[in-house]
């Protein structure tokens, strides 16, 4: 089963009269449960397309279905509920709230998703768990590395049960030993069933991806099997 289908996909921007095309007919499918790297170079369009396929922009023209529910024209609200239920983000600087402890950090999406509060709990600590720092669970972040960090990243992503997992160049600010490691975790929760698409411009971290989505210039250059 497919859980994105885009068809030509646009997004323009405009600034002073001059026109920026950074998507320019984007064709992509994913299937349920594949692994998928994003890359090319800096400009080429992959962070545009991440922040549509993830809902938290809307392209200019074209078409996007994520889990059989099509995306364009939807409000700010149904967007945000959509992103809530469907979408875990790892995004590269963390992003966890400094004073809150890492298990409230993971419980946070699911509070805004109205899940009970014992159940926030017992949740937020198999998922600590299933990322291999449930002993963490009462610290701040500032303690932890950062390879501890992103973990609490990864398991506040995992937090709704969501259908994709998108993660926007996740091992840019960790050292090489500590980046692999979360990639380890990433080829874990494939293995798991995770659908997962992560944006790299490092061609050793796709590898360790199913498939490899090149982009250029706002379109796909090459979309191949990883062997």
């Amino acid at each position: 089963m497919k859980i994105i289908e885009t068809s030509n996909l646009t997004k323009t921007y405009g600034t002073n009269g001059v026109a920026v095309h950074a998507l320019r007919g984007i064709d992509l499918e994913v299937e349920r449960g594949e692994f998928v790297a994003l890359i090319g170079p800096s400009g080429s369009g992959k962070s545009t397309l991440m922040a549509i396929l993830g809902c938290l922009d809307l392209p200019t023209s074209g078409q996007y279905s994520l889990d059989g529910r099509r995306v364009e024209g939807l409000s700010g609200i149904e967007l945000a509920r959509l992103r809530n239920e469907k979408i875990g983000f790892v995004f590269q600087q963390y992003n966890l709230l400094p004073k809150a402890s890492v298990r409230r950090n993971v419980e946070l999406p699911m509070l805004y998703a109205g899940v009970p509060r014992r159940e926030r709990r017992q949740r937020a600590l198999e998922l600590l768990e299933k990322v291999g720092i449930a002993e963490k669970a009462d610290r701040l972040p500032a303690v932890l590395s950062g390879g501890q960090r992103q973990r609490v990243a990864v398991a506040r992503a995992l937090a709704n049960r969501p259908a994709l997992l998108l993660a926007d160049e996740p091992t840019g600010a960790l050292d090489s030993k500590t980046g692999h490691e979360v990639l380890e975790l990433f080829s874990e929760l494939h293995g798991q069933g995770n659908t997962i698409i992560i944006v790299t411009h490092d061609l050793a971290i796709a590898k360790m991806a199913g498939r490899q989505v090149e982009i250029h210039d706002g379109l796909i250059a090459t979309a191949e099997q990883v062997a």
